[in-house]
């Protein structure tokens, strides 16, 4: 299937790509062959697949929500790379 230029030109505006003007009839060719093994796909019968949300069959591993205590001050500064009086240093971000 052979797009036009006008296809192309549409697809890019779509996508919000500069495309230089050399390589339009590339990209025509490149996704017309992607619409051509596309079509071959629409040929299979999947009348009996069920549909597949994910190719692996995962399910989420959360852990269980518990309440714990807190870090003292100490602990919580002891790995900053700067702190005052239990605070963290950080760089200024707003001017």
């Amino acid at each position: 299937m052979k797009l036009t230029k006008e296809e192309v030109l549409h697809v890019a505006t779509l996508a919000r790509l500069n495309i230089d003007e050399s390589l339009i009839d590339t990209f025509a060719d490149q996704l017309g062959d992607i619409l051509e093994y596309v079509e071959t796909l629409d040929r299979l019968d999947t009348k009996d697949v069920p549909p597949t949300f994910h190719a692996v069959d995962k399910s989420n591993a959360f852990r269980k929500d518990e309440t714990t205590g807190h870090l003292d001050r100490e602990s919580a500064v002891s790995n900053a790379p700067e702190e005052d009086d239990g605070y963290f240093i950080v760089p200024k971000v707003i001017e």
